[in-house]
């Protein structure tokens, strides 16, 4: 007879993603991952069978959840450099959260596994295309209503956007200081007026 799961896998997902987003994957110890979702050896590998599976699912939650957040957020905003602005300034926030420089949990991912892991650099590429896709189709709507200058093409614009918003990640691992954050925004954002 099978047991019946006491948890809730949705919750134990998104404290397995924040836990892995925190400490990385080889920084995270297997009794980590049960002290600190209060499970047991059976019902956490009973339910993903690994670390690393687990690795990956809470890689894909972030892909649904906080990408796809962007995403449509981007979708929706009538003000492009507005909306890119709230985006850098949501990212400056977040990074200086108290001790905790846990960057983005993507491009940590990006880092830390995908030159040898296979499949997490396929889900890196496929989260950085989204966004950049994302990213590009709100800057042409931005050119197209002279919020946005068209001296760059969409895309190459989305390039540098985002390669600047994940580069304060890198930063506020390595302990950057938010006068440094508040350089590369204004300038950033210098680019597209």
């Amino acid at each position: 007879m099978a047991r019946t799961k006491r948890f809730d896998e949705e919750e134990m997902l998104h404290n397995a993603m924040l836990l892995f987003w925190h400490k990385g994957y080889n920084g995270t110890s297997p009794q980590e991952i049960l002290d600190e979702l209060k499970l047991s050896r059976s019902s956490l590998y009973d339910t993903y069978g690994d670390k690393r599976s687990l690795f990956i699912s809470a890689l894909k939650r972030y892909r649904n959840t906080v990408t796809a957040e962007i995403i449509a957020f981007l979708a929706s905003s009538e003000n492009i450099p507005e909306a890119l602005k709230t985006l850098f300034q949501r990212t400056k926030a977040q990074c200086f959260v108290g001790e905790d420089k846990r960057g983005c949990f993507m491009v940590n991912s990006k880092v830390e596994l995908a030159p040898h892991d296979e499949e997490v650099a396929t889900i890196v590429k496929e989260n950085r295309e989204a966004l950049e896709n994302a990213f590009t189709a709100a800057i042409k709507r931005g050119q197209e209503m002279g919020q946005i200058s068209k001296d760059n093409p969409p895309r190459s614009l989305a390039r540098f956007i985002m390669n600047n918003l994940w580069g304060l990640t890198v930063h506020s691992k390595s302990g950057a200081d938010k006068k440094v954050f508040d350089d590369i925004i204004r300038i950033t954002l210098s680019v597209i007026k």
